[in-house]
């Protein structure tokens, strides 16, 4: 109860709802975030201290560059449920790319081709020669299955008219992206847990993108 209580009263205001909704889309760095919502930077602090403080947004180091952090909404049922309903054009296709292209890019893009809202494709800037066998068994276990044998080359791959989501940190500060979600690489620790981990972590994020597309034209 104290937790609820804690979300509902950081969520009720203007100010804060605004930056949980520029949150909703994408993970921003501090100074990318008060560009988006043009708040001041000491009324920008304020208010996420008081977002971090009640549970609702996370601050994560950067994994290509250590002095950048990205803030990320804490995903709930009540930060969901308090999000502005938001709808863009649709675009011609996603792709989500990350480095290697062999365990979040992959997960991202077979969740998102599950909804059969849009064309998805993945890629990797320095793709592996093959895609995770522990990617592929989270995939099996949720019921999904990737959208390609195996990864491809975001040069190749990328084309006029996408919309490119970049699922880790390194991929979107080598090569950019319409939006950036920064989740942990879970070939790094290399276990069943890390790999459910970052399918969870990726999950509420593809949900809204879907939601967002679905109500497009």
């Amino acid at each position: 109860m104290t937790d609820r209580l804690a979300v509902l009263a950081a969520l009720a205001d203007a100010h804060r709802l605004a930056l949980v909704d520029a949150l909703a889309d994408g993970d921003l760095a501090p100074g990318e975030l008060g560009v988006r919502t043009g708040m001041a930077s000491s009324l920008l602090a304020h208010h996420l201290r008081v977002l971090e403080e009640a549970g609702v947004i996370l601050r994560r180091r950067s994994d290509a560059d250590g002095r950048r952090s990205y803030l990320a909404l804490a995903w709930s049922p009540l930060v969901e449920a308090a999000l502005a309903t938001q709808g863009s054009p649709r675009p011609a296709r996603v792709v989500f790319t990350c480095t290697a292209n062999s365990a979040r890019s992959q997960m991202a893009a077979a969740m998102l081709a599950a909804a059969r809202i849009v064309p998805v494709a993945s890629a990797g800037t320095d793709p592996a020669p093959r895609i995770h066998p522990l990617a592929l068994d989270e995939l099996d276990r949720r019921g999904l299955a990737p959208v390609a044998l195996a990864p491809a080359d975001l040069a190749e791959v990328r084309q006029e008219g996408d919309l490119v989501v970049a699922v880790c940190d390194l991929a979107y500060e080598d090569c950019g992206g319409d939006l950036h979600w920064s989740v942990p690489d879970p070939a790094a620790e290399g276990t069943t847990l890390a790999f459910a981990a970052a399918f969870d972590a990726l999950e509420p994020r593809v949900r809204r993108l879907a939601a967002s597309l679905a109500s497009s034209t």
